[in-house]
């Protein structure tokens, strides 16, 4: 069962369109159930309305499994570059720079868009819904992934379990490799990250760019001792069509425990 509707964001001063997945469950039963809040949320759940017609298919995969969680998507912002400065914590670094071959002004308020998330979406879910407030997990696709392993970071003691499908962080890789070294990860529970060998395509020498990247920080996570579940995916690009694939891995890894 789908809901959607529009939460006011305030540092934003606009609505944005929330969906909700709900288990089979959820009406026959008082169970609480865990949550998995999720970015670009167009693109979660069913293909029509998808942005480039092609989403993660989650509303057939969770109807169909024995998973019981409420999936909570946030519509990405479509205008411009605010996706892109939503999911960004900060403005594009150095490295950034060599990749595009220009001087990015975008990024910066990642931020605020976790703080809407944890301090004004959560609240409004957890009273609406049976939530288990304190079971709360994070996972996104490509600069998804890197806003979640900010919220990692940031609200290590909220965002337990988080999950980052072929995360695009060369866009704030300076910054978010210091943050991560800096960030006390002990309260992270599990974390499921992976990558494709051939995220740009036939472009060799860039898909070791980015490999390279990736790896850096899987060996900082790694350092830090945190509970992760990486894995190279042989051959995939960087499209939904191969995203889609790894979600019954993301969706075991994070809830393991629950089936």
């Amino acid at each position: 069962m789908l809901e959607k509707f529009p939460v006011s964001m305030s540092a934003f001063q606009q609505d944005r369109l929330i969906r909700v997945y709900l288990p089979k469950s959820y009406n026959n039963e008082m169970k609480r159930y865990p949550v998995l809040y999720m970015h670009d949320g167009q693109n979660v759940f069913e293909d029509e309305g998808a942005i480039k017609g092609v989403s993660l298919g989650m509303k057939d995969y969770l109807d169909e499994s024995s998973l019981e969680i409420i999936v909570v998507a946030i519509d990405q912002n479509p205008e411009g570059d605010e996706r892109v400065n939503e999911y960004c914590p900060w403005v594009h670094g150095e490295i950034s720079k060599q990749i595009l071959g220009y001087a990015s002004p975008s990024g910066g308020r990642g931020g605020e868009y976790l703080d809407f998330v944890v301090n004004e979406l959560k609240p409004l879910i957890d009273k609406k819904y049976r939530t288990l407030a304190d079971h709360t997990s994070m996972a996104g696709i490509s600069l998804g992934g890197q806003i979640s392993t900010y919220a990692a970071c940031r609200y290590p003691q909220i965002f337990k379990r988080i999950a980052a499908i072929s995360p695009g962080f060369y866009r704030n890789q300076e910054e978010i490799e210091n943050l991560i070294r800096n960030s006390d990860l002990s309260a992270i529970e599990k974390f499921y990250m992976d990558f494709g060998t051939k995220e740009v395509g036939q472009d060799e020498e860039m898909n070791e760019v980015f490999l390279g990247l990736t790896n850096q920080v899987v060996e900082i996570l790694n350092d830090k001792k945190v509970n992760l579940h990486f894995q190279w995916i042989e051959g995939a690009e960087h499209a939904y069509i191969f995203f889609r694939k790894r979600i019954p891995d993301m969706l075991s890894c994070l809830f393991s425990d629950l089936k």
